[in-house]
């Protein structure tokens, strides 16, 4: 099984910054992409910024330039910086990760999900 740990979330005001990052664990063979997504209440889920192994990254267009995403393969994990912050960045943030794993022989790639952690930006 494969266990990822979120943390960074918090209280802060607009224009603060704050980091999450997310560490995976358990049994796999390596990581291709993690990414961040966030749901606010009463609104779906939504990508806010993925890297690929290769260290490719994309953002939704309401965190571009203010969110950096990145990663440590060596650690397996990825960071979340967020800058500038606003009060409809507001959400539970998910860390998601696809896992090359081996079951049986068989190599498969599997998304995990974080267990989410709260970011509130007052005005």
């Amino acid at each position: 099984q494969v266990q990822l740990v979120e943390s960074g979330g918090g209280l802060v005001q607009a224009g603060g910054s704050l980091r999450l990052s997310c560490a995976a664990s358990g049994r796999f063979i390596s990581i291709n992409a993690m990414g961040w997504y966030r749901q606010a209440p009463g609104k779906q889920r939504e990508l806010v910024a993925t890297s690929s192994r290769g260290a490719y990254t994309n953002y939704a267009d309401s965190v571009r330039g203010r969110f950096t995403i990145s990663r440590d393969n060596a650690k397996n994990t990825v960071y979340l910086q967020m800058n500038s912050l606003k009060p409809e960045d507001t959400a539970v943030y998910y860390c998601n990760t696809d896992v090359v794993r081996n079951s049986g022989g068989y190599t498969s790639t599997v998304t995990y999900w974080g267990q989410g952690t709260q970011v509130t930006v007052s005005s």
